[in-house]
């Protein structure tokens, strides 16, 4: 038997995790982390391990797929990629180019094949109908990021490795591996934080995270702009604000800490439920820390004021003296750049959806808007839908909604390796072919890691006669849709040479003979200041008062103090290492152990009810009602029940063997497309009103 060692990132995670794969006579046998890795150092998460159950899903598709009524068929890649071509271009002649949508699912950011080439095919099909995942996930971190510095993804993170008081807002990395902080090993890297000082989580649930905290602080969900703009004041209490090295480059500092604090620590209290003591408490702390942050991430992102709570951030910070300095916040700058000449800077409002007259933001409009497009009548209607490596309908808002909407679509060509509960609606599915087959770099979540690395991540084995890579099939589908559109096309060289070009970009010296040299990666150091150099507003300053985000305080001011009726219960997520997404629900190896689909519910709230631990009920919200089996748990604040994203499987037409066996419901057949964070347009998932019934019967 031979059998040899091979090196490259994980393609499946945030984190980027270093991965050593054994190969046996040809055949992939094993995989634990790489401890070499500059940033992983030999770290693997669940999802690592289950690479070798989805390179051997026996549903995973290889061929291209047609559908005809219930039934599928195989087709050749010619004869696919020319019937998605002619019969997207017969969408738009017919009926304008906005006939056309596209959907891009949170896979396309782990593929340098998706993200790279994709949009190319979208200037190409020049629709306002784009959608993609980040607008029920990220979104207010970009907004602010663009508001303020000039370039969407001039993002600040944490630099948990060197900081040594931290404040997390609305984050659970230890589930989620980081997310906008990457960070793998993150459990390790925060242990460590409290070693040497202090952790604070404020979060409705003691989750993960908060077990290994300094501290953890409840609060109401949905409040977490109160609290800021208490904690804000508190700490202008505490002295003046330390901005030695801005001199000269803020712009609308007085005007913003007006209105953006103006909240003493009693009423941001009231708001928020965390006691008006803590508040001022923790504002000393930080005030006096030599090395701190202020982070916040999903809770607060998908949530109706993410943007203005992403904004408050950056002005307690600054006020601070921690933006932009080692152990506070600093954005990275990668060895590919994801900011400068040659970037997407952002936009906001150059168009607006149809139905709503919701802004675009960064050239994509929010998918909470899109089941409405696609079922209201008139000229402009979604009448054909790309989609690429998603599953909307269990991941956006109202998914029962959309679910009905995409059966009604004239035409739907998916790129996907699933038929999936959105995907059993398409008319051709396009499969990729493994990751591991593909040159791969992260251009992405270098940009957000805690630490500049930079890794080249080979093919570990050839393709077949039969597959397709990710931008292969991207740039099949353009070209047959340029000639049946009569549209000019030129196809970009292949990843090994858009890689080489992104290193030359940049500034780091690096070059491919580098990477190909150091099968483990390259380690450029620890974060250093870079953002006053990098910014990219029209003035050349930050500006610290956006019209955009300082118009938010107003409509936060005149939200009612109670937003809950009698009876109702504020629903929030809950992450699991191995269930942070759909797809992941059909490898074994994550889907084995506990149960995880549950709704957790505070024991008060249960026996109110009638409820009893491990009884099915019924919840309900404005847009829909699912029935779950409810888990008492103390981990929750009395008023807020907890339920995972991404279960719901099991519906007709899917394939998903052991996906279709998991018990759960979908959390996004409660949510509602018309709760939005104004600013971005993010969907407000988090804080969902819903009531909780016990079923009749």
């Amino acid at each position: 038997m031979t059998s040899e060692r091979r090196f490259r990132a994980c393609p499946l995670c945030e984190a980027i995790c270093g991965l050593e794969f054994r190969i046996d006579d040809g055949q992939l046998a094993a995989i634990r982390g790489d401890a070499e890795d500059p940033l992983s150092r030999g770290h693997l998460c669940p999802k690592g391990v289950a690479i070798l159950d989805l390179e051997a899903d026996p549903d995973r598709l290889r061929r291209p797929l047609r559908r005809h009524g219930r039934d599928w068929e195989e087709v050749s890649w010619d004869e696919a990629f020319a019937e998605a071509g002619q019969r997207l271009a017969a969408a738009q002649r017919e009926h304008g180019a906005d006939a056309v949508a596209a959907y891009l699912g949170n896979p396309v950011v782990h593929h340098f094949g998706h993200h790279a080439y994709l949009p190319s095919l979208l200037r190409l099909i020049r629709t306002r109908n784009v959608y993609s995942a980040s607008s029920v996930d990220q979104w207010p971190h970009q907004l602010v990021a663009w508001a303020m510095y000039g370039h969407q993804l001039l993002v600040p993170v944490p630099d948990v490795d060197h900081t040594d008081w931290m404040l997390m807002l609305g984050a659970n990395p230890v589930a989620s591996n980081g997310s906008l902080m990457t960070a793998p090993g993150i459990a390790r890297r925060l242990e460590a934080l409290v070693r040497r000082g202090r952790l604070v989580v404020v979060d409705p649930r003691r989750t993960e995270t908060a077990a290994i905290a300094s501290e953890h602080v409840a609060i109401r969900p949905g409040t977490d702009a109160w609290f800021l703009r208490g904690l804000l004041e508190a700490v202008r209490a505490c002295g003046p604000p330390r901005l030695a090295g801005y001199a000269g480059r803020l712009n609308g500092l007085d005007t913003a800490l007006e209105r953006a604090g103006g909240v003493t620590a009693a009423q941001a209290a009231a708001r928020s439920g965390v006691p008006a003591g803590t508040i001022e408490r923790l504002a000393r702390e930080l005030y006096g820390a030599s090395r701190a942050c202020v982070y916040g991430r999903m809770g607060l992102s998908t949530q109706a004021y993410g943007s203005l709570c992403q904004w408050i951030i950056q002005l307690i910070n600054l006020y601070c003296g921690q933006l932009d300095r080692p152990g506070g916040v600093l954005p990275n700058e990668p060895a590919i750049p994801v900011t400068g000449p040659g970037t997407s800077k952002g936009h906001r409002d150059r168009w607006r959806s149809r139905v709503r007259s919701l802004p675009e933001f960064a050239g994509e409009l929010p998918v909470a808007a899109l089941a409405e497009e696609i079922t209201t009548p008139g000229p402009g209607r979604v009448r054909a839908l790309f989609t690429c490596a998603g599953n909307p309908v269990l991941s956006t808002p109202a998914g029962a909604a959309l679910d009905a909407a995409l059966a009604s679509l004239d035409f739907f060509v998916a790129i996907d390796i699933y038929v999936n509960e959105t995907t059993r609606h398409a008319h051709l599915i396009l499969p990729p072919a493994s990751p591991l087959t593909q040159y791969h770099y992260d251009t992405v979540f270098n940009g957000f890691a805690v630490r500049r690395v930079a890794r080249l991540n080979a093919p570990l084995r050839s393709r077949a006669d039969a597959e397709r890579a990710d931008w292969e099939i991207i740039a099949g589908v353009a070209h047959a849709y340029a000639q049946a559109a009569g549209k000019p096309w030129s196809p970009l060289p292949e990843p090994r040479t858009l890689i080489a070009a992104g290193l030359a970009r940049g500034s780091s010296g690096l070059d491919l003979a580098a990477l190909e040299a150091a099968p483990h990666g390259v380690d450029m150091g620890p974060l250093q200041s870079s953002l006053l150099r990098r910014l990219e507003t029209a003035s050349g300053m930050i500006e610290c008062a956006p019209p955009l985000l300082v118009d938010e305080v107003a409509r936060l001011e005149a939200e009612p103090a109670a937003p809950l009726r009698p009876g109702e219960l504020a629903l929030i997520g809950r992450r699991h290492v191995r269930s942070n997404n759909s797809w992941m629900h059909n490898a074994p190896r994550l889907v084995k152990g506990k149960t995880r689909h549950e709704l957790h519910v505070h024991p008060d709230d249960l026996a109110a009810r009638g409820l009893v631990d491990g009884e099915r009920a019924r919840v309900r919200s404005r847009t829909g009602a699912i029935e779950v089996e409810v888990r008492a748990s103390d981990a929750l604040q009395p008023g807020v029940v907890c339920l995972p994203h991404g279960f719901g499987h099991g519906r007709a037409g899917a394939r998903l063997q052991r996906a279709h066996s998991v018990r759960g419901a979908s959390y996004n057949d409660l949510t509602d497309p018309e709760r939005l964070d104004a600013p971005s347009g993010n969907a407000a998932l988090n804080g969902t009103p819903v009531t909780l019934e016990r079923l009749e019967g």
